[in-house]
């Protein structure tokens, strides 16, 4: 028993070090119930990502619904070429040829913020691409080493460097502030936890009842339980 404790707390930290890849993460401060904050996420999806990469597991419909978005405004505004608000958000690049022009198809992005160490790590990973030649697009990032995409937010970022210390410094060149873009980021990491898991607000409410249910059952159990022993004693 002894030897089974010490090793489960040898490998512990040894699975959440390498779930981080041991790089330090800014906190996103997510806030779900931000439909604004969702809102702009979605936009900022739609106009910079989806071109890329895919939702396939979120349908438009339930998106328009749960963030407060009117079907037909929606429908409108971001369903193109015949398509349905109950399609789910795909893409029309063909993923033979994505491989080819970035080496590996573009990941689908409905899961990414459970598969990656969380929304933080999308808020950093977005920040956090700078310039290094010897890489295919030029760029690289701090949180993914040999990151193989472009940095498609360059203009809105604008350009960041490595100094000697190998830190990185702060963003010329962009159409926004520092602080706007922080604020885009995180709208955009506060989407993919979204969809990440839609009913996650709900599931959690939920959480309260079944908790209490289970509180209040316990006591009646104990009554009764103490009710069947009484003649035994």
């Amino acid at each position: 028993m002894k030897r089974l404790l010490i090793a489960l707390f040898t490998v512990i930290p040894a699975l959440a070090f390498a779930s981080s890849g041991g790089v330090h993460l800014d906190a996103a401060n997510n806030d779900l119930t931000d439909k604004e904050s969702l809102k702009r996420g979605f936009d900022s999806y739609v106009n910079y990502c989806l071109g890329c990469h895919e939702l396939q597991y979120q349908r438009y419909s339930r998106t328009f619904e749960d963030l407060g978005i009117d079907i037909e405004e929606g429908t409108a505004k971001y369903l193109l070429n015949g398509q349905k608000p109950g399609e789910h958000i795909k893409n029309a690049m063909p993923a033979e040829e994505a491989a080819k022009w970035f080496g590996s198809a573009p990941p689908d992005l409905t899961l990414i913020a459970r598969l990656k160490p969380g929304p933080d790590y999308i808020y950093t990973y977005l920040r956090s691409f700078y310039v290094d030649e010897a890489r295919p697009f030029g760029v690289n990032n701090t949180v993914f080493k040999d990151v193989g995409m472009p940095h498609v937010l360059q203009t809105l970022q604008g350009i960041r460097t490595l100094d000697d210390d190998g830190h990185l410094t702060p963003a010329t060149g962009g159409t926004m502030t520092a602080e706007e873009y922080d604020a885009f980021a995180r709208d955009l990491a506060n989407f993919f936890e979204y969809v990440g898991e839609p009913n996650k607000l709900e599931r959690e409410s939920l959480g309260y009842w079944v908790i209490g249910f289970l509180c209040i059952l316990f006591i009646l159990s104990y009554l009764l339980k103490k009710e069947y022993w009484r003649d035994v004693h």
